[in-house]
């Protein structure tokens, strides 16, 4: 599809202050080269529109009438978040999913695009996962209930495609990290926390201080460590996050003959990965290569590892003319870049 088309177009981005969203309107911008935000894309924060109000987003689709959507407003988080709040993450994924893709489809919107999560696929699924894994075993538990939201996102499109012959399409990305990522110390996914702590090692052998909030002294090592959970042996794949951005918009722009003949019967969901992953501990030090930090990195081997691996079969995606440009090093990069931007920080 052209730019000319786009232009004319009226698209919404459902969480575009999110790290998914902001990365697919940054995606678009680069493309246009357009500033301030082109008149036809339409944006409203959380405190315009509250996705999990039915009333209140079936008012704003009959008012403002998109062309298409994409979906990545989502509640996000760590292990941490997910075991402590797991009602909060089943029940506003769900809710916004609903209100989202059902009043889009009231309103005549022929074109969305659902951001899903690579969680949705078994704990012990073979690896590469594919996308006819989905609903084959059982899924890990400490997200189960963010993983059966986005379980419900896609067959909610699957399901709405069926009965009304709308064009609604799923992508799930691999784990995804860069500008825009949450660097909680407890509610963070593994790269933004990696990188704060370590960030805070760093910045404590400076100064000269013997420990930091997030490290420790390691007994047998003896020097100043940052102390990571596990092994350090488990395999994961990182995406960064501009990669994912266009991506969607590549799938969304696809030939509807063309992407369905390249996704399963009755399964309107395509994998997004990077290709490659790498250990937790070579990822550890890669980010201390990227920060600049010194110290000894060393793994509590009394806590658990989780998943031996993660990794996503992109091959579909890549069949269809994607590929990703950011390598995990310079992506690390502009992530830290980011990180150090941060006002908290």
């Amino acid at each position: 599809m052209s730019e000319t088309v786009h232009k004319q177009q009226k698209i919404f981005i459902a969480g575009h202050r999110g790290m998914a969203g902001s990365a697919i309107l940054r995606h678009f911008l680069n493309t246009h080269s357009a500033t301030p935000i082109p008149q036809n894309f339409i944006l409203r924060t959380h405190q315009e529109l509250d996705l999990t109000n039915q009333s209140d987003v079936r008012s704003f689709f009959e008012k403002e009438q998109p062309d298409q959507i994409y979906l990545a407003a989502a509640k996000v988080g760590g292990i941490h978040a997910n075991n402590t709040y797991p009602a909060e993450f089943i029940y506003q994924n769900l809710m916004m999913e609903c209100n989202i893709i059902h009043e889009a489809w009231r309103a005549g919107v022929q074109k969305l695009l659902f951001l899903g999560s690579s969680c949705i696929y078994p704990k012990l699924a073979p690896q590469p996962m594919s996308e006819n894994a989905l609903l084959t075993g059982v899924l890990e538990s400490t997200n189960e209930p963010y993983a059966i939201a986005k379980i419900a996102g896609i067959k909610l499109c699957e399901s709405y495609n069926r009965q009304y012959g709308t064009d609604y399409r799923s992508v799930m990305p691999t784990n995804l990290y860069g500008p825009g990522d949450n660097y909680h110390a407890e509610n963070s996914h593994v790269i933004p926390a990696l990188i704060r702590r370590i960030h805070e090692a760093k910045i404590a052998m400076e100064r000269g201080e013997p420990h930091s909030a997030l490290s420790t002294q390691h007994p047998a090592l003896g020097g100043h460590s940052v102390l990571i959970w596990g092994t350090g042996t488990p395999r994961r794949e990182f995406l960064y996050i501009d990669d994912m951005a266009a991506a969607c918009v590549h799938v969304m722009n696809l030939d509807k003959a063309q992407y369905e003949a390249h996704t399963l019967p009755m399964q309107s969901h395509i994998n997004v990965g990077s290709g490659e992953d790498i250990t937790i501990k070579e990822l550890a030090e890669t980010i201390a290569k990227v920060t600049g930090y010194k110290g000894t990195i060393a793994f509590d081997t009394s806590k658990p590892d989780g998943t031996p691996r993660k990794l996503m079969d992109s091959g579909r995606l890549n069949s269809l003319g994607w590929q990703p440009v950011i390598g995990l090093e310079e992506g690390l990069r502009l992530a830290y870049q980011d990180f150090l931007t941060r006002d908290e920080f």
